[in-house]
């Protein structure tokens, strides 16, 4: 099978997000400029440096009580910080409930019976029992293709790892098993990890 985007796939769902798997889940907590903290889960999310250590995700559409974009990208543009939190697969049920379409007012870390923390370097809230959490400042946000399509480029300042996550000085992700987003509804669990030497190591 091909198709041009353009022309439509003929299927009965998009498989552009089947194609493009697994994703990670960026959870990204923010903090408005009245003080109002947002929780939402991102998969077109990814670090993209490590010196220094940078990460993005990607904002699509908007709300019918945002004029442009989502909650995150207003708090975050009004503040220059969020905050990426990792989902572990315990907490799918949680993550899934702060995907609604909530209104702007609404703290998804009290409706989902989230606990929160204060983060260190930045103003904003993070997920108190996440196997991880980056702390960013804003670097650069830019509009793509699309009426509502925005990338945000953040600075990782701040690292928060969880202690049981950590074996011989490694960070190990079976301990948490980290959820993936796949295509349509569907996600995946990252539950076993193996290794390879590159050529010449």
């Amino acid at each position: 099978m091909f198709y041009r985007p353009e022309d439509g796939h003929g299927l009965p769902h998009n498989p552009f997000n089947a194609v493009i798997t697994p994703r990670p889940i960026g959870w990204i907590s923010t903090r408005g400029s009245d003080g109002h903290d947002n929780l939402a889960p991102y998969s077109f999310f990814n670090g993209v440096a490590y010196v220094p250590p940078q990460v993005m995700f990607s904002s699509t559409g908007s709300k019918s009580d945002r004029a442009v974009g989502k909650d995150s990208l207003t708090q975050l543009r009004d503040t220059g910080v969020f905050c990426v939190n990792i989902v572990e697969t315990a907490a799918k049920d949680v993550m899934n409930q702060t995907s609604g379409p909530w209104d702007a007012n609404v703290d998804e870390f009290e409706l989902a019976g989230i606990e929160k923390i204060q983060c260190d370097t930045i103003d904003c809230a993070r997920v108190a029992g996440a196997p991880a959490a980056l702390e960013c400042r804003v670097t650069q946000i830019v509009q793509i293709e699309g009426p509502a399509n925005f990338v945000t480029i953040g600075e990782v300042i701040g690292v928060h790892l969880r202690d049981d996550c950590l074996v011989d000085g490694m960070f190990d992700v079976t301990k948490f098993q980290p959820l993936a987003r796949l295509g349509y509804r569907d996600y995946a669990s990252v539950s076993e990890v193996f290794s390879l030497k590159r050529p010449g190591e």
